[in-house]
């Protein structure tokens, strides 16, 4: 397999980490979002949206949308819950993570590292969408010790992404003793990796 990939994003970040969870050896292509090189014509041919991550498998087949490629991955190992219901609820917090989460979240943090001269006004309606997904996160680990099944799953490793480098985007985690804590247990894995480490092999 082949992951076209940039370090800092945390939506490829989901991806290597859960092949680094499942030990899966691949091929990386480092792609520099800054200098346009996912908007090449040779880019775009393998993936129209112009974005990462891509997943290309060995057979030429490709796949784009993080969470859509970490459900490719998941199937038949401990990431994807065995119970209908607990793989409904990991859709659920995977589709809350992209539509709730990480509009917010990682759009203020990429303004505040790389836009603050161009960008700076659109801080001021993100913030409190961001909080308010923390807000529904907190309140969920409340009472949970994970967001869909016993263990963690994907919905945890596509909330984890964004979530842990949230304070790059100006977000106050240490607010959120409950997210705190299920950052601990998580990032608590023999093959846990840091957002901008190279795979290992």
């Amino acid at each position: 397999m082949k992951l076209y990939d940039y370090l800092p994003s945390g939506n490829s970040y989901k991806v290597r980490l859960l092949m680094s969870y499942l030990g899966l050896q691949y091929d990386h292509v480092l792609l520099d979002i800054h200098k346009g090189e996912t908007q090449s014509e040779d880019y775009k041919a393998k993936n129209p949206a112009g974005q990462i991550p891509l997943l290309e498998l060995s057979d030429g087949r490709r796949i784009a949308e993080s969470n859509a490629i970490l459900y490719f991955l998941a199937r038949d190992t401990p990431y994807w819950p065995a119970g209908h219901f607990e793989q409904t609820k990991a859709l659920q917090w995977m589709f809350f993570e992209q539509y709730k989460h990480e509009p917010a979240i990682a759009v203020a943090r990429f303004i505040r590292m790389y836009a603050a001269d161009t960008r700076a006004d659109e801080l001021e309606k993100l913030m409190p969408k961001g909080r308010a997904a923390l807000d529904v996160m907190e309140h969920h680990l409340a009472d949970n010790l994970w967001f869909a099944a016993a263990g963690p799953t994907v919905a945890d490793i596509a909330l984890y992404a964004y979530t842990h480098v949230a304070g790059d985007g100006g977000f106050e985690l240490s607010d959120y003793p409950n997210i705190m804590a299920w950052l601990d247990r998580f990032s608590d894995h023999p093959k846990h990796i840091l957002i901008t480490d190279l795979p290992m092999g």
